[in-house]
């Protein structure tokens, strides 16, 4: 059982961040201007700490990102069920914090739209490539993704968090923002199609 428990640890890193996750949009979702759909609306005292809450929670979800790959590969503990969930969760994670951001008029709708396509297709690449017995890892356009949309995240949760407090609001910065929003963009579909084209054996081939 130990010998079970301690293989697992990235899988429960991966799991934990699919928990928090929903936790942060639960918490993103108490609002004092409007109130959610289970959610009532409540004082903007309360929806600030709510979302100053909500801002670590995601934060600490994007770390174990990195916790439950560096422990599988430091450590040999790579399995099936994390090479099925870990980018599920990753997905999931985008989801959520990028419809967020857009709720919060933080992102246009039409980024978000382009990066999930782009998130969506690679996923299916790998699944793809996994059937057929191909392990497709993540090269250094995909890690420059990723960075970028985590760094995105950092910049705009921490403005949406922290506003009131620090007086940094993103709108007032729009025009740098959005330039960074398109960087962030280009890299994610550069990091995609990229992916294809190295990989047009796993698709080639396919009736």
């Amino acid at each position: 059982m130990k010998l079970l428990s301690y293989r697992m640890i990235p899988n429960y890193f991966t799991m934990s961040r699919i928990v928090l996750i929903f936790v942060f949009v639960i918490l993103a979702n108490i609002r004092s201007d409007m109130p959610g759909f289970f959610i009532p609306q409540v004082s903007q005292c309360v929806a600030e700490v709510c979302h100053i809450v909500a801002y670590i929670v995601v934060i600490l979800a994007a770390l174990t990102d990195f916790f439950d790959g560096f422990l599988a590969r430091k450590f040999h503990l790579e399995s099936d069920f994390g090479r099925l969930m870990d980018p599920l969760a990753d997905k999931i994670f985008v989801v959520g914090t990028f419809v967020t951001m857009a709720e919060y008029q933080m992102m246009p709708g039409w980024i978000i739209i382009v990066v999930l396509t782009r998130e969506f297709m690679v996923t299916g690449l790998r699944m793809l490539a996994t059937k057929k017995g191909i392990v497709i890892s993540a090269d250094k356009w995909g890690k420059l993704k990723t960075c970028l949309q985590m760094v995105m995240l950092a910049i705009g949760g921490f403005s949406w968090a922290f506003k009131n407090f620090v007086g940094f609001d993103i709108q007032e910065y729009w025009t740098a923002w959005y330039i960074l929003l398109l960087v962030m963009t280009f890299v994610t579909l550069a990091s995609g199609v990229g992916y294809f084209v190295k990989n047009q054996k796993v698709f080639e081939d396919c009736e």
